[in-house]
């Protein structure tokens, strides 16, 4: 599945997949991930979960919303996650 989560502290997302949002959120909090981008920050909090039908559905998506480089995009999909199945199936994942 594909995930948003948000730093509060520093105000920026990260997108990420996992099968296992809860156990992901807790390593990225406590920085167990080497060299990683959210150890910026150790108050990540799930903000979008959208079920994929497989890994590489929810890569792609992954990859698209990072190509964007858009913070409005990334809080436009927050508000209507829809749009990540639209961008999906465009794409005949």
């Amino acid at each position: 599945m594909s995930n948003i989560l948000y730093s509060k502290s520093t105000d920026k997302f990260y997108i990420g997949e996992t099968h296992d949002i809860a156990q992901r959120v807790e390593k990225h909090n406590h920085h167990s991930y080497d060299n990683s981008y959210t150890k910026i920050a150790s108050d990540w909090n799930l903000v979008l979960e959208f079920n994929c039908i497989n890994k590489s559905e929810a890569l792609f998506l992954e990859k698209f919303i990072k190509k964007m480089k858009s913070k409005k995009f990334i809080e436009k999909i927050i508000l209507n996650p829809d749009l990540l199945a639209d961008i999906s199936s465009k794409n005949n994942i």
